[in-house]
């Protein structure tokens, strides 16, 4: 996975454009590319750090709140189908996939077995 440069290694090749150096010359002799100069000098012209920016992060699932409340209940209300249930959120306005709607469902512990015999009914 990549990692970010070093702040060493920012502030060695900042401290070299100061001097006077061209982004080329400064990339060639820290084995870095001509462009992570000219960003390392427009990221500390524009917030004066040349620290790198977060890189990932946790993006929150569409699936939650109030469409997960609505979810359950329509799960709870009969029979459905993971295309069927992406279709009404579409309908909704919820954009979303099957594949989403499957990721909510396990973790939900929720489940629609098609099999009668599957569904664990008490058969005599």
């Amino acid at each position: 996975m990549a990692a970010p440069y070093s702040m060493d290694l920012r502030e060695r090749a900042l401290a070299r454009k100061a001097a006077g150096e061209t982004n080329r010359e400064i990339a060639a002799g820290l084995h870095i590319s001509p462009s992570c100069v000219s960003k390392w000098t427009k990221r500390e012209r524009e917030t004066g750090s040349v620290a790198p920016a977060q890189m990932g992060g946790h993006k929150p699932r569409t699936l939650s709140g109030e469409t997960a409340d609505w979810l359950r209940a329509r799960i709870g209300s009969g029979g459905f189908t993971l295309r069927g249930l992406a279709a009404e959120l579409a309908e909704r306005r919820i954009k979303t996939d099957p594949r989403a709607v499957w990721v909510f469902l396990h973790a939900e512990g929720l489940s629609f077995k098609k099999n009668p015999a599957s569904r664990g009914t008490d058969a005599a």
